[in-house]
């Protein structure tokens, strides 16, 4: 048994930041940004709107397009590094707010990876035969932890989340495998240093802006540069499987170099890879399920296609997976 997706979805904050606006805020221009990430526009959530807020409205549009119940629902999963409680989990309280009253939950932090974490822990639990119906959900409000002030992070991160639900397949389509990596010696280059048990919150780690996003541009590049293109290439080599195979390629959209290096390396054509980075930045988790709503809408993927998905990120966390496309809601 093979754990397919059958329905997907996404939301945006409608509030939109923009490189002009940037570049009211801290010392860079639009060409700037757009020549070093690609980056022209992300979007922002409003006053008072939370992760579990965006989680919901996705979860709202997988239940209109599949025409399921949200009693029917078993499990929802939610990759988030932007939780809106550090102990409550924002699927518990996306739970709450769509009456799921059969289904149970857990978040999962992998940072950027965590979309594609959340896949494989969905797939598991649907091919183990105990779950019919698993929502997987990435979605972060990185603003809550961005110090705007800071060229360095300001200018890359945005709002957003994605979903999918996934359902049994009796083919071969659905998931078909994965490759998955940790580093915990990066965690230092890509962080929040305080805020957990080793930093409780204080005067002293609010006065130090240590409960902000840090970043170590450089390593980070450097790493997620060559692990993405590793790990991309090494699921492909796994399964006998070559660049012209791949019927579309959704990467972490991170940084647009990143995205071009990773596609070179597999050797796929311009037209084989999904980018939206330009209008969203980076929204974390939800990166990859905005881009795979985005390509259903767009007609970018038929039934039958090979997908190949690819993540980067804090901890330091990377992955890959291949998927065979088959018919949504």
């Amino acid at each position: 048994m093979k754990a397919k997706i059958t329905a997907t979805a996404r939301y945006l904050p409608e509030r939109i930041l923009t490189n002009f606006d940037l570049e009211k805020m801290v010392d860079t221009t639009d060409d700037w940004i757009r020549s070093r990430t690609g980056i022209e526009t992300r979007h922002l959530v409003s006053e008072g709107e939370a992760t579990s807020d965006m989680g919901t409205h996705i979860v709202r549009q997988l239940l209109e397009r599949s025409g399921k119940k949200a009693s029917e629902i078993d499990l929802i999963l939610v990759a988030t590094s932007t939780p809106d409680y550090p102990v409550v989990s924002t699927a518990a309280l996306i739970q709450d707010k769509i009456k799921a009253e059969n289904a149970w939950g857990f978040d999962i932090v992998a940072a950027c990876t965590g979309f594609v974490y959340a896949m494989e822990t969905g797939a598991k639990m649907i091919e183990s035969g105990k779950y019919k119906n698993v929502v997987v959900i990435g979605a972060d409000t990185m603003s809550s932890i961005i110090d705007y002030t800071d060229r360095n992070t300001c200018i890359i991160f945005g709002d957003g989340g994605g979903g999918v639900l996934l359902e049994p397949s009796d083919n071969d389509e659905g998931i078909l495998d994965s490759i998955l990596h940790t580093d915990g010696s990066g965690s230092q280059y890509l962080t929040v240093q305080a805020g957990g048990s080793l930093h409780p919150a204080s005067k002293d780690t609010l006065e130090k802006k240590m409960h902000y996003i840090y970043q170590d541009g450089k390593k980070v590049f450097k790493f997620a540069v060559k692990r993405m293109a590793e790990v991309s290439k090494a699921i492909l080599d796994k399964n006998g499987l070559h660049g012209d195979d791949v019927s579309l390629f959704i990467p972490h959209q991170a940084n647009r170099r990143i995205i071009d290096a990773t596609a070179k390396r597999c050797g796929l054509h311009k037209d084989q890879v999904f980018v939206n980075i330009n209008r969203y930045g980076n929204t974390t988790a939800g990166t990859i399920p905005i881009a795979i709503d985005e390509a259903v809408e767009l007609n970018r993927l038929a039934e039958g296609d090979l997908l190949l998905l690819a993540a980067f990120g804090g901890g330091f966390t990377w992955g890959s997976m291949l998927i065979r496309w088959g018919a949504i809601s």
